[in-house]
């Protein structure tokens, strides 16, 4: 009997609509990593309850987990504020924050546009408020 062998991913992004995930899945295939797209077809059939699913998740085998997050950090677009700067962690200084909702009520599961904006620092994990 032929034994099989179960892969692990690991979801590098997520990412609102699927068009916004194909550059860096681009980007990934042309350095030799196998990129997977999780409810990519949903989403473009109807990309109105992209909020509700959390998005196109961006998956890499874990393997590649490593190589492909190096790649993704040379390539991402940064939250930056109203005046074009990027918004710079108070915890470690680096400004490497992206846009971060925790929609943990249900209100905000239906209505994502109604909770606040935070920021998550991709380096240290640190989630703040807009100053």
């Amino acid at each position: 009997m032929e034994e099989k062998v179960k892969q692990e991913f690991f979801i590098l992004g997520s990412f609102e609509y699927a068009a916004d995930v194909q550059v860096i899945k681009s980007k990934l295939e042309s350095e030799g990593i196998a990129v997977f797209l999780r409810d990519e077809n949903i989403l473009n059939t109807d990309p109105l309850i992209s909020s509700a699913i959390g998005g196109v998740k961006l998956a890499v085998y874990s393997r590649d987990k490593e190589r492909a997050r190096e790649i993704y950090n040379e390539v991402r677009a940064y939250a930056i504020d109203d005046k074009g700067e990027p918004i710079v962690c108070p915890n470690c200084k680096a400004n490497r924050s992206e846009v971060y909702y925790s929609r943990k009520s249900l209100l905000h599961k239906l209505f994502p546009f109604l909770e606040e904006k935070k920021y998550r620092c991709t380096k240290c994990g640190m989630i703040t408020k807009p100053i």
